[in-house]
């Protein structure tokens, strides 16, 4: 058991847009943020991104995932080194495959190895239990969005969007008390967002991102292309729903026609655009949203949110948070909670039946 009130716990996060490992260490008892401590960067090699990419649609036990798990741990490990004084672990691992109304959700790397190689123990494999229990196992964020802006002393709803490999939403009323409570929050994956952007720019021009999106703001969007992809049926989904990385990979084949420049300023028009669909979904209206995750240093792509959407659209940091590392604080945030027997997630952020905990504990 932990301590009673406050302890540093530190949440680690690799992406699908497999840039690298963050890790941040949160002040929290599980409730509140207290404060915000510490954090790191681990990228991947293009051999380690090539190894995991390989890996993404599998399921434990199938021939790939073994090496990419490898990959994953030794990463995190190295990282996860370089700190001290945390007293929990939050691993969320590599998001594989992600299937919750079929086979599940797969992420690989295993917490016990982690707990052992660091002393500390792990909190990992958050998502399953909420699959199991009916939910989507996505997105996890949102409890620790709601602390958040508590934290930042937000009075009236906001949003968060996390622009990762998928674009994700959550809705908040800071006015409630939990995040559990009815009406607090709502939440769910609006599209895609920079995996078809970084798949496009590896097999085109061998690149693994559009830097500031530099090449995106000289091309021009194909509306047609944009209303088309639109009317796919995920859109037509109420929300809480989740998507794989991979469920639009056929959405390269749509822009094929296009110059690199045209064909990345149409997918950065896509992410946007399924983002203001998505804000049709909101319980009640907003006056700011708040960007995180590598998105938001793609001008084109802030460009294209700020033209779409009819309310402010400004990067985490304007509230004093950091965008590069919500995901990795959230999961030190979540495996206090964990570990204190809280809810990780509830009917209107996975659509579970109730709010639950998830994630298993690793001790060393």
């Amino acid at each position: 058991m932990l301590k009673a009130g406050p302890v540093w716990a530190l949440g680690t996060m690799s992406g699908t847009s497999l840039d690298g490992v963050d890790a941040a260490m949160v002040l929290t008892d599980g409730t509140s943020i207290l404060e915000f401590g510490p954090c790191a960067y681990r990228a991947y090699s293009r051999a380690e991104q090539e190894i995991i990419r390989v890996a993404f649609g599998a399921w434990p036990g199938e021939p790939p995932v073994a090496e990419a798990a490898e990959v994953v741990e030794l990463a995190h490990a190295e990282v996860l080194s370089r700190f001290s004084g945390a007293e929990v672990v939050g691993f969320h691992g590599q998001t594989l495959a992600h299937d919750p109304r079929g086979k599940g959700t797969h992420q690989t790397g295993n917490g016990a190895l982690l707990a052992e190689a660091l002393g500390v123990p792990v909190v990992w494999d958050f998502r399953s239990n909420d699959v199991a229990m009916g939910g989507q196992g996505a997105p996890l964020a949102p409890f620790f969005h709601f602390a958040c802006a508590k934290w930042a002393g937000l009075t009236m709803p906001v949003a968060f969007l996390n622009l990762g490999g998928v674009g994700n939403l959550t809705w908040v009323d800071p006015r409630q008390p939990v995040p559990e409570s009815p009406g607090a929050l709502l939440a769910f994956d609006t599209g895609p967002a920079n995996a078809p952007i970084n798949d496009l720019l590896l097999m085109r021009q061998g690149l693994t991102f559009d830097e500031g999106g530099k090449l995106a703001e000289t091309g021009k969007v194909d509306e047609e292309i944009v209303e088309a992809f639109l009317r796919h049926p995920y859109f037509f989904k109420m929300p809480p729903k989740s998507l794989d990385r991979n469920e639009f990979t056929r959405i390269l084949d749509v822009v094929e026609g296009l110059s690199d420049a045209d064909a990345t300023a149409t997918l950065v028009a896509i992410a946007a655009a399924a983002v203001a669909r998505g804000a049709e979904h909101f319980p009640a209206p907003i006056q700011q949203l708040f960007v995180c995750g590598g998105g938001r240093h793609n001008a084109a792509m802030m460009e294209q949110l700020a033209a779409r959407l009819s309310f402010e659209v400004q990067p985490v940091e304007a509230i004093g948070l950091s965008g590069d590392m919500l995901e990795a604080q959230a999961f030190a945030y979540l495996a206090v909670r964990v570990m204190r027997g809280l809810p990780t997630s509830g009917p209107s952020t996975t659509g579970v039946s109730a709010s639950i905990g998830g994630g298993q504990i690793s001790r060393p």
